[in-house]
């Protein structure tokens, strides 16, 4: 679910994904079953659109745009992310392992991240110039703040449900650094 939110969040937002508007949002639950997933997560995105378009002091037209831009550039951040947690994943596991780590593998996985992270710049600087096309300069602020708000409570939502899968009771595989003797 929070994947899923995720994913969601970025639709709007970035896409990635925000405040004390948050609050004005109804909360999305898990639901029993999963047959009307499809038409909750729509809820859930006419829902931050909307709370999107009232924040920021978007028009139709500009909402329109908005969600044109992020279609453009969510998979680029999709992609980025997945390749980040990916690295963090072998990063961890090397530094974790039994043995003396592999220094040339830790500087590759360490040299990767900084990679990525420049290719994350490299897609907000580009998205910006995009949204800078059709919304002012505090439109945009307030986009970013709104994203920053959406990401913060996304994170939130992770931390609550550690160790728990979609809200749905599944206990979900610890991936922090084993803890040394």
């Amino acid at each position: 679910m929070i994947k899923s939110m995720t994913r969601s969040l970025r639709l709007i937002s970035i896409g990635l994904g925000l405040t004390a508007g948050v609050a004005d949002a109804q909360p999305v639950r898990a639901p029993e079953a999963t047959a009307n997933r499809p038409e909750l997560e729509q809820q859930f995105r006419q829902r931050v659109a909307k709370l999107a378009q009232n924040r920021i002091g978007l028009t139709d037209g500009q909402m329109a745009q908005l969600e044109q831009s992020n279609a453009r550039f969510a998979p680029q951040f999709n992609q980025v992310a997945a390749e980040e947690r990916e690295t963090r994943r072998q990063l961890r596991a090397e530094m974790t392992s039994g043995g003396q780590p592999n220094q040339q593998h830790v500087s590759d996985l360490l040299d990767k991240s900084v990679q990525l992270q420049k290719q994350r710049i490299a897609i907000v600087e580009t998205e910006q110039k995009d949204l800078a096309r059709f919304m002012t300069p505090v439109q945009r602020a307030r986009y970013i703040a709104l994203q920053q708000q959406f990401r913060r409570r996304a994170q939130e939502l992770a931390r609550q449900n550690d160790g728990k899968g979609a809200g749905l009771g599944m206990q979900r595989p610890r991936q922090g650094l084993k803890k040394r003797p």
